[in-house]
């Protein structure tokens, strides 16, 4: 310190315009200058990063193939491809169990006899050993009273004066659209409801009743002749009920006439019910029925100067279209088959 009480001064040296002072661990810049410029005459070294000399442009790389992003190791499972077939229609677990069990029972050689009287529809299996018990069935004409006899699917059963096939009944619900007929095979050649439910049985099934060419709606198809005879029989008066698109408002006064009844060639086509559909358009009904006629319920309106757009069976037996959806067929469960029998 002066004795004036000032300090004295320390000799600066100038700070160039830009320049930043250095760190204490950073180098100076004759050795930044020197190792970032390249010399003369020589090649500019790679960017290198901090794990090593390693180059990351490797654009070139991508470019000629000798490199691809994202590569993964390859695989051995192959990829799942959905089948687009008819069986797909079958979406629940349950069902294409019951169709893989009926499918396993087609390829056995022989079957105990009393599986073959209940596969018939008969009676169960513990009815049917007593049935054989009692010396009431004949397997190629003798007697048979042998317990867990086994008979062959050629072989010819009978019981009752009656001859027995060992199919397992098996009942089809099919929700049909427009274009398909309801027989099991055509002379023209058109789409029959065989077409959509090629898959849904390895035994042979048979449409009970009839839904014309361009009537949609709920149909059952099956094996078992005794609920098909019940089912048609005009004794047995099953209800039906359509879903009907007019071509214009059905009046009340028409409502009403429809109701008493409409005198066809047949007779008077009595029907159950008739009622406007809640939140529908006036040309839109539901009509309930139990006659079988022919395009019994067109005719209806076709006597009263109506044409009928659009005819939907929402209702059969019972048996409704319900999660079925158009061209689809599901299985009956045991409780709707029960039903049918109850019927």
């Amino acid at each position: 310190m002066s004795e004036d009480g000032k300090r004295p001064e320390r000799d600066k040296k100038p700070r160039s315009a830009g320049s930043s002072r250095p760190s204490g661990n950073s180098r100076s810049s004759g050795e930044r200058t020197s190792k970032s410029r390249p010399s003369a005459g020589g090649a500019r070294k790679p960017k290198t990063t901090r794990g090593g000399d390693r180059n990351f442009d490797s654009r070139d790389k991508y470019e000629n193939g000798d490199k691809k992003p994202f590569n993964k190791k390859p695989s051995n499972k192959k990829p799942y491809i959905r089948p687009e077939t008819a069986e797909d229609k079958t979406k629940s677990f349950i069902q294409r169990r019951r169709l893989e069990k009926i499918s396993k029972e087609v390829h056995k050689d022989t079957i105990r006899l009393n599986k073959y009287i209940a596969n018939s529809g008969i009676c169960s299996r513990r009815e049917a050993d007593e049935l054989i018990a009692q010396g009431l069935v004949e397997v190629n004409g003798k007697v048979v009273t042998e317990m867990g006899y086994q008979v062959q699917k050629t072989d010819r059963v009978v019981f009752d004066s009656q001859n027995i096939t060992p199919e397992k009944p098996v009942y089809v619900l099919l929700n049909k659209p427009k274009g398909y007929i309801s027989t099991t095979k055509d002379e023209k050649a058109r789409k029959t409801v065989m077409d959509l439910t090629a898959n849904a049985s390895p035994y042979r099934i048979f449409p009970v009743g009839r839904l014309d060419r361009q009537t949609t709606g709920v149909i059952l198809l099956t094996n078992d002749g005794h609920i098909t005879k019940k089912l048609t029989h005009p004794s047995f008066a099953m209800r039906k009920i359509y879903h009907v698109v007019l071509d214009r408002k059905l009046t009340n006064d028409d409502m009403k006439l429809i109701g008493e009844g409409i005198r066809l060639e047949e007779g008077v086509a009595e029907v159950d019910s008739i009622s406007f559909i809640e939140g529908k358009p006036k040309n839109e009904v539901g009509i309930e029925i139990h006659i079988g006629w022919n395009r019994v319920v067109r005719r209806i309106f076709q006597k009263l100067g109506y044409e009928v757009e659009g005819l939907d069976r929402v209702m059969f037996a019972g048996l409704t279209k319900k999660n079925i959806k158009r061209g689809h067929w599901r299985i009956l469960t045991e409780q709707e088959v029960n039903n049918l029998k109850m019927l």
